[in-house]
């Protein structure tokens, strides 16, 4: 099964054009070890929030945007495998490719894919989120889903990704957990969805807000707690 690794940043806003050089690095050395596809997308509409958020997520400062990102591999074997050679890699080591950010404050986590929708498709625009959801509700998630991304894909989204986390370690700053406030019996889902273009998102969204299908949905998991944010792929295999 494809394996899914998730990371959330905060990179500073002024390294933008670093942070672009250290990623094509990374990907490069990562795809010669098997990975299948990656990307990495630059906040553009990332609301701050009050209780949960992308910013709160990764402690982000003023003068520092969010970046989300995606690593697929053909399995977690491939993936476990690739790791243990990275260290020998120039482009994978960070001694020779220092990450531009505050690497402390990073979350990341490996998931597997519970639905996905449409193809894979590079540029465009990206709605990421994040929600915590009941360890014991995996079925009547992707239920959901069957039911929502579909409407998404109607109105204009090209490739969807909805992803429940199997090996969210606990970090010492931040961690997948703590973004969400993951009670003990939830599990963290970490999930995507690209459009052709911002405008295509903004109309899209617009749209269906006035659908009538929502009406009546509803959703597994404490829509209260969930993380979204707009972001713009910056560098994709």
């Amino acid at each position: 099964m494809t394996y899914v690794q998730g990371f959330v940043a905060a990179v500073p806003t002024a390294s933008r054009d670093a942070f672009h050089t250290h990623a094509q690095q990374a990907m490069a050395g990562f795809k010669a070890f098997g990975m299948m596809h990656a990307a990495e997308c630059w906040g553009d509409d990332v609301p701050q929030g009050t209780l949960t958020s992308f910013p709160l997520a990764v402690k982000a400062q003023a003068d520092e945007t969010v970046v989300f990102a995606w690593y697929l591999w053909p399995s977690k074997a491939v993936h476990d495998a690739a790791m243990k050679e990275a260290v020998n890699d120039p482009r994978l080591n960070m001694q020779t490719n220092p990450m531009p950010f505050d690497g402390k404050r990073v979350i990341h986590g490996g998931f597997e894919p519970v639905l996905e929708l449409g193809a894979r498709q590079p540029g465009g625009y990206v709605d990421g989120f994040m929600c915590a959801v009941p360890k014991d509700g995996r079925e009547a998630f992707r239920r959901f889903a069957e039911q929502v991304d579909p409407i998404f894909i109607e109105y204009g989204a090209t490739w969807i990704m909805e992803n429940w986390g199997i090996d969210i370690p606990q970090g010492a700053i931040t961690d997948f957990r703590r973004a969400v406030l993951a009670e003990p019996d939830e599990a963290v889902m970490f999930s995507w969805t690209r459009w052709p273009d911002k405008a295509t998102r903004d109309e899209g969204s617009r749209r269906m807000m006035q659908d009538p299908r929502f009406a009546d949905m509803q959703m597994p998991f404490d829509g209260k707690r969930m993380v979204f944010g707009g972001f713009a792929p910056l560098v994709e295999t």
